[in-house]
C-alpha cells in the first residue's frame, strides 16, 4: 500500500484556494432600508427608551438598517448619522430622499426631457418605476417626475 503526503506549503494553497472558492460563494447580503412610520420618531444613542433623543423625524423619512437588537434597530440617514429607532416605528415602504442642493425633476427619464420642477435638498418621493439610471419619483402632494438616481438616496431601489 502506498501513501501520498502533501507537503505544507501545497497543503496551505489548496486551503487557500478553498476559502476563496467557498467567500465567492455566499451571496452578498443586500442593504437593508426601510422608512419612518409617522411623524415625530426620536433617533436615540441606543436602543432603549431612556437613551438620549439625537434628533427627530418625520413621515416617510428613508433610512438604512445596520444591526437590530431586539425590537430596535441601528440607522443611518442619508447624511451619515447614525442612530437608534424603536422598529414599530418603521415602514417597509421604500422612499427616497433628494441628497443635493437643488435636483430637476424631468417629464422623461432623461436630461433630454423638459424640467417639470426644482427640487431641494431633503425632499422625500417614493419611488414608482426605474428605467436604467432614471427613476419616476411621487412626491406626497401628487406631484411625480423621473430624476437620475444619482440625486437620490438611497440610489438603489
Amino acid at each position: 500500500m502506498r501513501r501520498t503526503f502533501l507537503s505544507a506549503k501545497l497543503l496551505r494553497r489548496l486551503l487557500a484556494g478553498l476559502a476563496v472558492v467557498m467567500l465567492l460563494a455566499v451571496p452578498a447580503v443586500a442593504a437593508e432600508y426601510a422608512s419612518v412610520s409617522k411623524d415625530g420618531v426620536n433617533v436615540r444613542s441606543g436602543p432603549a427608551t431612556d437613551k438620549e433623543i439625537l434628533w427627530e423625524l418625520f413621515k416617510g423619512f428613508p433610512l438604512q438598517i445596520l444591526e437590530r437588537k431586539g425590537q430596535w434597530a441601528q440607522i443611518v440617514d442619508f447624511e451619515g448619522d447614525k442612530g437608534w429607532i424603536y422598529t414599530p416605528l418603521l415602514s417597509k415602504e421604500k422612499t427616497v430622499i433628494v441628497r443635493v442642493p437643488t435636483g430637476n425633476l424631468r417629464v422623461g427619464p432623461g436630461t433630454n426631457y423638459e424640467i417639470s420642477a426644482s427640487v431641494k435638498y431633503g425632499v422625500v418621493f417614493k419611488p414608482l418605476e426605474r428605467r436604467g439610471e432614471w427613476v419616476k419619483v411621487e412626491h406626497g402632494d401628487g406631484t411625480s417626475g423621473w430624476m437620475h438616481d444619482k440625486l437620490l438616496w438611497p440610489d438603489t431601489l
